[in-house]
């Protein structure tokens, strides 16, 4: 069996790859001198097995075939763990992590090194494997989570950036969050992103009909996640249409694990066409009497145009036990069960501030709890054993 694939014209590193699988990593070794960039799928026709776990891009591969074969192959075989060998360029990393790269290997590597690396990559493919199924065993589509409330205010984009850096540890690259608040959009400041591309282009023709020319115009995070951020402008945010939100979902949610989905306050028309995507909305309400009664009207509309997806979750944001109103008040006027809550936080508007989710910086804060719990709803592991917890009344 080959677990290991080498596209090399390179007999030296070939050596070296097969010195560093003879040292105790089970599995068999193919190498192919060249491959068709225009045609990754001759590879697969060649190969002894359906699905080998790793793939080294080895020394004299061309650069742009090789980013272009790590990307066909990160959309075809996901699980698949990627290694390119090169020198590790931050401008090069940066492009090398938009095609689907895992890691990147030094030419002069010695059998050592590259045997560590490569036990990596297997257990990153285990992982993935692993995830991969738990997630979605009838179906390749990913959850698209929708993050809504009617009203502004709420801590809507901050919920939404802390799920979408949450989820990235739990499926790393296998995450993408959108904003969809197209006229005034914040994912790209609440992420410290300076996009080079935004949702403008990925509702483009191009992109519409190649999820290879889509991918290219997602901005990678550090947080190992991909983010589309909205338009520079609000005068951009005319010309997308709810027909193009859609498509662009349906495209994202086939290639993505997790597609997180900040929305506009309120129900405008992109937003309702995101939600009929959904697999999963995260309702926000801040713990004051103008968003509860947004949020019930908002519920009631939804419940009668039958748009609610069957998954839902109610977040109780920037909670206070002193502001006059009680989970059961909040309760009784929505109609529904708040799910999560999370305590009002300094520590969350600082990261706010500062661009970095609070799951991301590793603070220790009550509010991290309530944001880890809420992340906890997606993991496939906890669906799988915690449904009656579902909807269970929270404490603030």
């Amino acid at each position: 069996m080959s677990r290991f694939v080498l596209i090399s014209p390179n007999t030296d590193f070939d050596a070296r790859v097969r010195q560093a699988l003879a040292g105790g990593l089970p599995g068999g070794l193919q190498t192919f001198a060249f491959v068709n960039p225009a045609n990754p799928a001759e590879l697969f026709a060649n190969l002894n097995q359906e699905r080998p776990e790793v793939l080294i891009l080895g020394p004299d591969v061309p650069v742009e075939d090789a980013l272009r074969l790590a990307t066909v192959f990160d959309v075809q075989l996901p699980e698949l763990s990627v290694i390119l060998v090169g020198e590790a360029d931050p401008n090069f990393v940066l492009l090398a992590m938009r095609a689907g790269i895992r890691d990147i290997l030094s030419p002069a590597a010695d059998p050592a090194q590259i045997r560590v690396l490569l036990e990596r990559a297997c257990q990153s493919f285990t992982t993935r494997s692993r995830t991969s199924v738990a997630k979605q065993p009838d179906s390749a589509r990913g959850l698209v989570i929708g993050v809504f409330s009617p009203k502004g205010g709420v801590g809507k984009t901050t919920i939404a950036t802390n799920i979408a850096i949450g989820l990235g540890r739990v499926a790393p690259m296998g995450v993408v969050i959108v904003d969809l608040d197209l006229q005034f959009g914040d994912v790209a400041s609440g992420l410290y992103l300076n996009p080079e591309h935004t949702v403008t282009d990925a509702v483009s023709s191009s992109a519409s009909q190649d999820s290879l020319v889509l991918k290219a115009f997602l901005t990678v995070h550090p947080g190992n996640i991909y983010a589309l951020c909205a338009p520079r402008t609000p005068e951009e945010a005319d010309d997308i249409t709810p027909q193009q939100v859609t498509r662009l979902l349906e495209q994202l949610a086939e290639q993505f694990q997790y597609v997180v989905v900040d929305t506009a306050p309120g129900l405008p028309e992109v937003g309702l066409a995101a939600l009929e995507q959904c697999t999963d909305a995260v309702w926000v309400t801040a713990m004051d009497v103008p968003s509860i009664r947004g949020l019930r009207s908002g519920l009631e509309i939804l419940r009668r145009l039958d748009l609610l997806p069957e998954t839902r979750h109610v977040v109780l944001n920037m909670a206070d036990s002193k502001s006059g109103l009680s989970v059961q008040d909040v309760e009784a006027t929505i109609g529904a069960p708040v799910d999560v809550s999370i305590p009002r936080s300094k520590a969350v508007a600082f990261s706010t501030n500062r661009g970095v989710p609070v799951l991301q910086d590793g603070r220790k804060d009550p509010a991290v709890k309530g944001l880890k719990q809420l992340v906890d709803r997606f993991d496939p592991a906890w669906r799988a054993t915690a449904q009656k917890k579902l909807h269970r009344r929270v404490v603030v």
